[in-house]
């Protein structure tokens, strides 16, 4: 996680912007080396890999998945 002063960010506050946006990642903004905000997208869309990264290649589908199912479910 970056970390920038608040003197630092004040002449490029849209240029972190923009990037906060697309690249989804957040900023601690600082106050005589403190830690005094953080700023962040809100609703950014996950990645595919960012949600489904840790079954990468450990999920196996045995039958083509596009074959209509025709037998029945029994009732739990």
């Amino acid at each position: 996680m970056k970390k920038i002063s608040k003197s630092a960010l004040k002449p490029k506050l849209l240029e972190y912007f923009r990037h906060i946006e697309e690249s989804g990642e957040p900023l601690i903004v600082t106050s005589h080396n403190k830690p005094v905000l953080k700023i962040e997208a809100l609703g950014r869309k996950k990645r595919l890999d960012e949600v489904f990264g840790s079954f990468w290649g450990k999920v196996r589908i045995p039958a083509d998945i596009m074959t209509p199912e025709t037998e029945e479910w029994e009732e739990a």
